[in-house]
């Protein structure tokens, strides 16, 4: 018998409900406050619109040293049917032995039998096999602490998509961008763009996050690479993570389906030295408001 939406979203809760009873520590398991009671909702009513997908993620002690791994959960809506979306990040990691680690969950998770929650098991197994990667970030650093010279490299995204509206959606790419130390912004509307500057691992952790699973008219149009013997502070050219609102040129319908000003667009890129990015996005050369 063809198993339904409501079965599996019943049996994310369950699981879920057993991960906070073992681990009931404020910080252990990083979840949105609305995100069950969303569930609920629509499992009280399945005639309505699908609730957003379980997101959270958990805190795990590896080693004696208890070092911090986070274990980040993404469940698509018939999980355990389908496989979970699961990435393992840790501060004391690099790059290298993040992907690696990441690789071999990904190949455990992949071998396990579908139908039956596995989130638990994957907490495990981050347990049982990270010390390894740890270690070698370790050495990894000592052996970088010796050199003269240590070089970082800041990397920039350019991203455009046909539009921005949803409140949902633009909560989580300013979680996001926060969550990650990414400066930049996101212009909201039609069409919308979005910047992120930082280490290279965050961009790409947010591109991921942002774009997975399906959302559609998007794309990474441009990446800048920017090499320093500083810090990568030194090169970022925006402050903060900023919500850009322009005057639209008009309204067109219940939709609320309107085109930005480009023009003040245009004049923000160029007061952020980065006017030669309009052509890269829009495929024309910008022409500033009232000239």
């Amino acid at each position: 018998m063809a198993v339904t939406v409501r079965e599996c979203l019943e049996l994310q809760l369950l699981e879920l409900e057993m991960l906070l009873s073992m681990f009931p520590k404020k910080g252990e398991i990083n979840l949105d406050g609305d995100a069950v009671p969303r569930v609920q909702r629509y499992l009280g009513n399945a005639d309505g619109a699908l609730p957003p997908r379980l997101e959270y993620s958990i805190a795990i002690d590896v080693g004696e040293a208890k070092v911090k791994v986070e274990l980040q959960v993404l469940l698509p809506h018939m999980y355990p049917h389908v496989a979970p979306q699961l990435f393992a990040r840790s501060n004391a990691l690099h790059r290298q032995q993040q992907l690696e680690l990441n690789t071999r969950l990904t190949s455990h998770i992949s071998s396990l039998d579908l139908g039956e929650v596995c989130v638990y098991e994957a907490v495990q197994w981050v347990e049982e096999n990270s010390l390894p990667y740890l270690e070698n970030s370790e050495m990894s650093s000592e052996r970088a602490s010796k050199e003269v010279v240590v070089k970082e490299t800041l990397h920039r995204m350019w991203i455009y998509s046909h539009h921005i509206y949803r409140q949902e959606l633009r909560k989580k790419i300013f979680d996001c961008a926060k969550k990650l130390n990414l400066t930049g912004f996101c212009l909201t509307g039609k069409p919308g763009v979005i910047c992120v500057e930082g280490l290279r691992e965050n961009c790409e952790e947010f591109w991921h996050a942002i774009r997975y699973p399906n959302w559609k008219h998007i794309s990474c149009k441009h990446v800048e690479n920017v090499e320093t013997e500083g810090s990568v502070d030194n090169l970022r050219l925006f402050h903060a993570f900023e919500d850009l609102q322009f005057q639209a040129h008009g309204d067109y319908g219940l939709r609320n389906d309107y085109h930005m000003d480009l023009g003040q667009f245009l004049e923000f890129l160029k007061q952020h030295q980065s006017g030669h990015i309009f052509q890269i996005l829009f495929g024309v050369e910008g022409k500033l408001s009232g000239k």
